[in-house]
């Protein structure tokens, strides 16, 4: 009963429940693994499927095609004469983006959170940094977040840390949520061992294990307010049928900083800045050629990053993924491209999130999402600082050439003066650069202020009582980091504040 499938319910469903849970991503598994410990019954409904170790695909479009949302082909919109349409890369699975992502693990930064106390000194209350640290501890311990050992982490990880050791640059092995690593490279695709403790197989299996009922493929319509208290939410299956979950307690909406604003106001709840303020992490690239080979699809999918430079907002580290994506980032064309299709084990890519200032906008069209941002002058000056000191680093590491893929820009560099040209006068129009984005933020923020934010500093919906959000929507900014790890550890602070308690049980 606890594991109930949207593909193969036709008729009408009425479930009842303490708590509703929209999302069984990061957010929802931890909200629910929170709320059962709590002795509360509890129902997360979730618009993917799920995906077990022995159905991950081989190849990379096979797996975006069945795991990611909108087959991995979301894009961001920007001006048409800035910004070409953006990836933006969401899983659509029981786990969300979990089970598919690189499994990178950081905890909640201090001064980022110092900077949201700054702006809103309430939170350092609702926030208390102590009790945020526990949570952490204890998602942390659950998921078995570790260092990346050396013996699975493969040349395109060790490479980096070699080029950053030369260049003074602070570094060191990814923290993941990983347990029994091969080094197989297939994190995006789906771990095909089963080694990565995604919040499917971790959080939501505990939760389910005390008696949560996960209902999967079954996208969640509207949100039911009655009397200014939400009192279920409705929607529909795979199949076609027609489903209402009924909240006693409370309803948590934690189906992502895209899709739960546009689920708030497809409900008709457009109080506050509902949409607005979305920010994000656009990452950029830069390929490089070796002269022995580097297997960039083998070894821990990202193993490596450096950090020196996080103080100025960039974050580089080692990408994996599968052959037609790295040869998609080499250049020329016919005979040109078949020569270094057939050099693919000498190339690797690395990648810099960039913390930017930019803030967009999320809207719902026909229920559907439509994210609009521009980066800004400052954060395209941060993509060609961080593609300058990718460039180096590869350098040192030992790199003959290396392609920044910036349109108007060299199509090749081989040595340090033209990647300082990049930097000092490289294109100043963020299309020219080849990017996506990841993590995204703040569409239903969090703070004191009614009118300013979507939801008080407790998880609280600021005008709908019993209505709660929990996913990174709720942040007041954005990280700088991959925010997995703290998205888990705010949303088990929703939970708590939903069922009434605030006393940690780790």
């Amino acid at each position: 009963m606890n594991r109930l499938d949207g593909r193969e319910i036709s008729k009408a469903l009425t479930l009842f429940a303490d708590l509703v849970i929209v999302g069984s991503g990061p957010a929802g598994a931890a909200a629910a693994w929170q709320a059962t410990k709590r002795g509360a019954s509890v129902v997360v409904l979730e618009s993917g499927h799920w995906l077990e170790p022995a159905d991950a695909k081989l190849t990379t479009f096979s797996a975006m095609s069945e795991t990611y949302r909108g087959m991995g082909a979301s894009v961001i919109l920007g001006d048409r004469w800035q910004l070409a349409p953006v990836p933006t890369l969401q899983g659509q699975l029981v786990g969300g983006s979990s089970p598919i992502n690189g499994a990178i693990c950081w905890r909640m930064p201090k001064d980022v959170y110092a900077e949201w106390l700054a702006a809103d000194p309430v939170l350092e209350e609702a926030l208390p940094w102590g009790l945020l640290e526990q949570l952490t501890d204890a998602v942390e311990t659950r998921l078995g977040v570790e260092p990346t050992h050396a013996d699975v982490a493969g040349p395109k990880n060790s490479l980096m840390a070699k080029g950053a050791e030369v260049l003074g640059l602070e570094h060191r092995p990814i923290r993941r949520n990983v347990q029994g690593c091969v080094g197989s490279g297939r994190c995006i695709h789906g771990c095909p061992k089963g080694a990565k403790s995604s919040v499917d197989r971790t959080l939501l299996a505990d939760a389910m294990e005390r008696g949560a009922t996960v209902l999967s493929s079954t996208e969640v319509k509207r949100i039911v307010v009655e009397r200014g208290r939400a009192v279920a939410v409705e929607g529909k299956t795979r199949a076609g049928g027609r489903v209402r979950v009924a909240a006693k307690q409370a309803v948590i909406v934690a189906a992502s900083a895209v899709q739960s604003p546009v689920l708030l106001l497809e409900s008709g709840l457009k109080h506050g800045p509902v949409g607005r303020h979305f920010q994000c992490h656009p990452g950029v690239s830069m390929a490089g050629r070796f002269a022995e080979p580097v297997r960039m699809w083998e070894g821990a999918t990202q193993g490596h990053e450096i950090i020196g430079l996080r103080h100025e907002g960039l974050k580089f580290e080692a990408l994996g993924f599968g052959l037609a994506v790295l040869a998609g980032r080499l250049a020329g064309v016919g005979r040109e491209l078949s020569a270094g299709i057939g050099e693919l084990a000498h190339w690797l890519d690395w990648g810099v999130a960039v913390r930017a200032e930019a803030e967009g906008r999320v809207r719902s069209v026909f229920g559907r999402p439509v994210v609009t941002y521009l980066p800004t002058a400052r954060d395209v000056r941060l993509f060609r600082r961080g593609l300058r000191v990718l460039g180096e680093v590869m350098f040192a590491a030992g790199a003959t050439e290396v392609e920044p893929g910036v349109k108007g820009f060299d199509r090749r560099v081989t040595d340090g003066d033209a990647l300082s040209r990049l930097e000092r006068s490289g294109p100043e129009r963020a299309g020219a650069y080849t990017s996506a984005i990841t993590h995204m933020f703040g569409t239903c923020r969090m703070g004191s202020d009614v009118e300013s934010c979507v939801v008080r500093p407790d998880f609280r919906h600021h005008t709908v009582e019993s209505l709660y959000v929990a996913d990174s929507s709720v942040f007041p900014t954005n990280l700088g980091v991959n925010p997995q790890i703290p998205i888990m550890a705010l949303a088990s602070l929703c939970a708590m504040r939903a069922t009434g308690f605030t006393e940690v049980h780790s």
